[in-house]
């Protein structure tokens, strides 16, 4: 097999603050042509930086050493015009989050038609011909009509469609795909994977796939590289890696899966929460005196009852309404029908009666990083609600983060520092720190783990699962990830476009699901084939 990408003794440091912080150390691995080779570990292994290395993108100040040879041309050291003819030309990228890739003031057309006219040439109806034939190719549907859209009228798998295509432009010899399914639906991520796989066939490329998902990495690679603390701890090819793993490390990430079953709820446990018949319709309005024309179906009709100790596991894909259910039932939308807390209808309540709700209901988002303020110590971001309910006035503010802390695995001594300080589960936990302090009976979990490697998937899945069973907590626990819902829910409900279309206990819902779409998604999860194409 003719090798593609060799990466020989590869060394990675960054300079800062007048030191050298060693990232990726000693590296060595081979791509062939036609193969895929998975990088596998968790953040901060060194993936992204030993894939961003093989064309140089890793910044000024970082400092390479060893050898990378792209078909026996030297990387390492080559001149920025040899770097730039390989980049996007020979060598291609997808990221994880293609919001952050695409320019979000350009046209698919235009974003396309950049790359065509830099590497090919290519301008006017040619270019525009290509742009065509390359979003049919990745699956857009009717792409002559999307040539004018902007990525945010897009969903998240077609984004993740169109920065393949872009990828695709100049028919790369190697596709480095670095996380590219991780924010997706579970769907979504069974079609981008199975496109991958059949460009990859068709036009012969390679494939570098950068995953800390091992279920991912092992439907799709022919070769795995484990990395630990910037260096591969164990190689070879992937069904051997997964039958007989040699090195703790990959052990331990083969292992690192939600398991068990929620605790059994007591039979006398009280309901704390219950909808009938909820309805949340956002009206299209026009002109200038704002007529409303249609609406926004987001939630058609959900009933639904949840009891102390219990937890409800939502599901669906990206759209279905889950979130914007959950956010009704905590009355920070407007919504029609019923909803119960403590046997009393607080449907109709208005703003000075909800703030004392606020504190028996709160809310942990999926991105840590993104609802934590970055200019607040971690001690201000947890201890504001006290401020702000004036919760406990006789205990000292400080004790009582701090206990909150020790309780959800997080050391009272980091109280100081500051949000990017720390890894992205430490900043899941202080999230749920932050919302734990006030002593809540219902907590709203949006896509909590759905963010974080495997490992810390199964630390904060045993986390919620304790302070549920010490607070006797009741949990809507937002997911498309059924691995992690099976783990830590009581009941199930199955929602598209706004439709509940299944519900009952997890158990039955798992054993035998009764709508073809909940067997899409267990299918998917399961790691075989999704069945539905995406809707446009």
């Amino acid at each position: 097999m003719k090798t593609v990408l060799e990466v020989e003794n590869l060394k990675v440091s960054f300079r800062q603050e007048g030191r050298e912080i060693p990232a990726v150390k000693g590296v060595s691995f081979t791509v062939g042509a036609g193969e895929t080779v998975a990088l596998v570990g968790e953040s901060g292994s060194g993936k992204s930086v030993t894939a961003l290395s093989t064309v140089a993108l890793v910044g000024g100040n970082a400092t390479l050493q060893g050898s990378i040879r792209y078909e026996g041309r030297e990387m390492i050291g080559a001149s920025e015009r040899e770097l730039m003819a390989v980049r996007g030309n020979d060598i291609s990228f997808i990221f994880q989050e293609p919001m952050t890739s695409l320019n979000p003031l350009h046209t698919l057309e235009k974003q396309i038609t950049e790359s065509l006219a830099l590497h090919q040439g290519l301008r006017g109806e040619a270019a525009r011909a290509r742009v065509i034939e390359l979003l049919a190719k990745v699956g857009i549907q009717n792409p002559e009509s999307r040539l004018a859209d902007y990525p945010h009228q897009l969903s998240g798998g077609q984004r993740q469609r169109v920065m393949i295509a872009m990828a695709l432009a100049n028919g790369p010899d190697l596709l480095i795909a670095d996380e590219p399914t991780t924010a997706l639906d579970v769907t979504i991520q069974a079609q981008i994977l199975e496109l991958l796989a059949d460009l990859k066939r068709d036009m012969g490329m390679s494939l570098l796939f950068i995953s800390h998902d091992l279920g991912v990495v092992r439907r799709i690679a022919d070769r795995v590289c484990v990395m630990q603390n910037g260096e591969i701890v164990e190689q070879g090819p992937t069904e051997e890696i997964f039958a007989n793993p040699q090195h703790p490390y990959t052990r331990k990430l083969l292992a690192a899966e939600p398991t068990g079953m929620a605790d059994p709820v007591p039979a006398s446990a009280p309901e704390l929460v219950r909808t009938e018949h909820l309805k949340i319709w956002f009206p299209i309005q026009r002109g200038l005196l704002r007529k409303t024309i249609g609406h926004v179906k987001a939630v058609n009709d959900a009933s639904l009852s949840v009891r102390a100790g219990e937890t409800l596991g939502i599901v669906g894909e990206s759209g279905s309404g889950k979130t914007t259910l959950a956010l009704a039932i905590m009355r920070l939308i407007a919504s029609e029908g019923l909803i119960v807390y403590e046997n009393e209808d607080i449907s109709k309540w208005h703003a000075g009666r909800l703030r004392a709700l606020r504190r028996d209901m709160q809310i942990v988002f999926q991105d840590p990083f993104g609802s934590l303020s970055p200019r607040m110590t971690v001690e201000q971001i947890i201890g504001e609600g006290l401020t702000v309910h004036g919760v406990d006035p006789g205990r000292n503010r400080r004790e009582m983060v701090a206990e909150i802390m020790e309780e959800t695995g997080l050391d009272p001594a980091m109280m100081e520092r500051y949000p990017h300080e720390f890894s992205g589960g430490q900043r899941q936990r202080i999230a749920i720190a932050r919302a734990m302090i006030l002593r809540p009976k219902v907590v709203v979990l949006d896509e909590p783990t759905s963010a974080l490697d495997m490992t810390v998937q199964v630390q904060i899945v045993d986390l919620l699962r304790n302070l549920q069973r010490r607070h006797g907590l009741a949990y809507l626990f937002i997911s498309h990830d059924l691995r992690v819902v099976r783990a830590l829910s009581h009941k199930i409900m199955v929602m598209k476009r706004g439709d509940v279309v299944e519900a009952g206990n997890a158990e039955d819902v798992f054993a035998n699901p009764q709508t073809e779409y909940t067997r899409q998604l267990m299918a998917a999860a399961l790691g075989k084939t999704a069945l539905e194409p995406e809707s446009a």
